[in-house]
């Protein structure tokens, strides 16, 4: 029998959407195939310990508070990494990994901190690398590199805290139109984001936004419709078909995406022409390898009523709950939840082979 992938699945985090990563985590633990894979549960709590969490029944699964040993990560032979423990002065080895699989959304996890550690630990991680991480997360970082590849997106002024000029809604109308949406320049799941249609709105979305970061990006209204498509792989990427959202929300919100079912449907595949789903294909590979993506992501688009599209943002760590967009997208276009793991474990092994073939010195 061949030996199993010992895969290490780390989530939870520090982040607003923590909870959305446990979700995401016990979907993919759900789905993995435990005849191919020996997985690790390795869970970062709200105070940055690593803990590496026992077996789950059913109905437990591990988070904050729940039994486990606190861990450390560091490398451990040629392509593995070990999860030792710290409650020991002897540092027990509690866990070899050949692959680690980051569920964890927003910053410090999303936005290439945690790439950066598991670079350094020398083993192959699933998803996006560090830069490409960094640029997806960051809103304002994302933009500039999709205007300068002369993609479609939406107009955009950046605030930095403790820098925002007098009457800076009146300037922001001016040059962007109203409504208005704010939002954190590093956050995901829409935490932090607000609709706004005048002035004392604007300055409540504003402390709201800066609560979250210390850069807020203010972006121009686009009335369309929301859809979404999902890439897979890093060289020759693949995209599933395009879903839409539907929601009866006034924007995709934190409430209407988790917390209100019943207010959004997800319509898969999209009701749009084919030249426009071909159109958007080529716009999400394009801003793909704009933004030094790999492995997966999410790319969420506007169709306005002229056809035209126009770049939201790119998710490079996208929910993986059972009723998120990612899976269901490649359910849709013949990839099951298990296969998907399968695929993005095997991009992410054969990036850490091409990598580990490189010179690392004269």
């Amino acid at each position: 029998m061949a030996m199993r992938t010992r895969l290490g699945l780390l989530y939870g985090g520090r982040s607003a959407e923590h909870e959305v990563s446990i979700v995401s985590a016990r979907a993919i633990f759900g789905a993995v195939d435990r005849s191919r894979y020996e997985v690790s549960l390795i869970r970062i709590g709200r105070d940055g310990f690593w803990t590496l969490a026992g077996e789950p029944g059913i109905q437990h699964w591990p988070a904050d508070g729940a039994a486990g040993r606190r861990v450390i990560l560091l490398p451990h032979g040629s392509g593995r990494a070990a999860l030792l423990s710290t409650e020991d002065a002897r540092g027990e080895v509690l866990a070899e990994l050949d692959v680690v699989f980051p569920v964890l959304h927003g910053p410090n996890g999303e936005d290439g901190t945690v790439q950066g550690l598991l670079q350094a630990s020398g083993i192959a991680y699933v998803g996006a690398g560090v830069l490409g991480s960094a640029v997806g997360m960051d809103k304002d970082v994302m933009k500039r590199l999709l205007r300068q590849a002369g993609l479609p997106t939406a107009p955009a002024l950046v605030l930095h805290k403790g820098e925002v000029a007098a009457d800076v809604y009146g300037k922001c109308v001016e040059m962007l139109g109203c409504p208005l949406f704010l939002k954190p320049a590093n956050t995901g799941s829409s935490v932090g984001i607000s609709k706004v249609e005048n002035r004392r709105d604007f300055e409540r979305a504003l402390a709201l936004a800066f609560s979250y970061d210390h850069k807020v990006v203010v972006e121009a209204f686009i009335d369309g419709r929301e859809i979404e498509c999902a890439i897979l792989g890093t060289r020759s990427p693949r995209i599933s078909v395009p879903g839409e959202i539907v929601t009866t929300h006034e924007f995709y919100s934190y409430q209407a995406k988790y917390l209100d079912e019943a207010a959004t449907s997800l319509l898969i595949p999209a009701d749009i022409p084919h030249e426009v789903t071909a159109r958007m294909n080529d716009l999400a590979r394009r801003a793909y390898q704009a933004l030094c993506c790999a492995g997966m992501a999410r790319m969420d688009f506007f169709l306005d009523s002229a056809d035209g599209l126009w770049i939201n943002e790119i998710n490079t760590i996208p929910g993986f709950t059972r009723h998120s967009m990612f899976p269901l997208l490649w359910a849709h276009s013949g990839v099951s939840f298990g296969e998907l793991v399968d695929l993005l474990v095997s991009d992410a092994q054969d990036r850490h082979r091409q990598t580990a073939a490189l010179r690392h010195s004269r």
